[in-house]
């Protein structure tokens, strides 16, 4: 049984709007500048999806019939809720005991009520990351982040904390070796203290949970990960956060 864990801080962090920063220019540049899996862990590592044949030089496994979709911003790739997903047998946080997941998405307001958009899990055990989305009745939605080492491991999920469907976020899961904080959009959401050692070699599931349940209908643009827990002045936030493309 998952524990939620909510603290009574107020969001103490602004929102920062980065006009720009999803140009195609800018995410060639960071995809340059990012090392590959099993290389040094100095820098990020950032995956815009624009492509169902590889991401960060990994061969994707395509399940269902996600397509690669056109937005103002870049490309983007759309899953349909039900049937669509992409599997990649690597884990961008191998090794690291600290670590931020940041994931540029636009969920759709009539998606499923519960959706794992991001699961990265250790071969061979229950150990795990989730980022996950709540619809809500009124299409508003949720953020949900669970970090699991042993059961029953961390939720930070707020349902008052809502969302429009249908428009573009940034959200952001942080770990700094002892705390786990959630973001949206650059503003903090929710904290708590959960252990969780560094991953082992694994793999990561995107637009799904691994086992094939809980599937996203939106689209996602790019995922980025960092080998530290990064402030909230540094998180993505998307130029058009909260709007419709």
């Amino acid at each position: 049984m998952r524990t939620a864990r909510h603290d009574s801080f107020a969001d103490s962090f602004p929102r920062r709007r980065v006009p720009g920063i999803f140009g195609v220019g800018l995410l060639a540049m960071l995809v340059l500048a990012a090392p590959a899996i099993g290389a040094r862990r100095g820098g990020q590592i950032v995956w815009p999806l624009d492509n169902l044949k590889s991401l960060g030089s990994h061969p994707v496994s395509v399940i269902g019939a996600p397509r690669v979709v056109t937005t103002p911003a870049g490309p983007a790739i759309a899953f349909n809720g039900a049937t669509d997903g992409l599997l990649l047998d690597v884990n961008p946080i191998e090794g690291l005991a600290a670590f931020t997941v940041e994931v540029v998405f636009e969920p759709a307001p009539d998606g499923p009520e519960e959706q794992r958009f991001i699961h990265i899990s250790e071969n061979g055990s229950e150990r795990r990351l989730m980022m996950e989305t709540r619809i809500l009745p009124d299409h508003t939605w949720a953020f949900d982040t669970y970090l699991r080492m042993e059961a029953p491991g961390l939720a930070l999920l707020d349902k008052t904390r809502t969302h429009p469907g249908g428009t573009w976020h940034a959200g952001a899961l942080t770990y700094d070796g002892k705390t786990m904080t959630s973001y949206v959009d650059g503003v903090r959401e929710l904290s708590g203290e959960v252990s969780f050692a560094p991953l082992k070699a694994g793999k990561i599931g995107i637009g799904v949970r691994q086992n094939l349940v809980s599937w996203f209908k939106g689209r996602i643009r790019l995922i980025r990960f960092s080998p530290e827990a990064l402030p909230a002045e540094r998180l993505l936030v998307p130029a058009e956060a909260g709007t419709h493309d």
